[in-house]
């Protein structure tokens, strides 16, 4: 399968609450991604937390860019195939 690194940028910086909160968010991205067939592998975060580098396996660029869509709203996104 194709493996895909997109990019996004959070101008406020990336906020993801700590515990179980955190936990159900995280698990709602992988729910939302699997309906595209697309699989997380890791995450890269800046330090200052306004940009991320996230490389997913996906069956093709367009399912990357929904499930990204999908799971982040409101954020620039850029993906970019490996």
């Amino acid at each position: 399968m194709p493996r895909y690194l997109v990019e996004r940028t959070f101008s406020e910086g990336l906020a993801v609450p700590a515990g179980a909160a955190g936990a159900e968010a995280c698990r709602g991205v992988i729910e939302r991604n699997e309906l595209e067939g697309v699989t997380w592998l890791h995450s890269y975060v800046s330090e200052d937390r306004r940009r991320t580098f996230c490389v997913y396996d996906g069956p093709s660029p367009e399912a990357i860019r929904k499930s990204a869509a999908d799971n982040v709203r409101g954020h620039h996104t850029e993906g970019r195939g490996l």
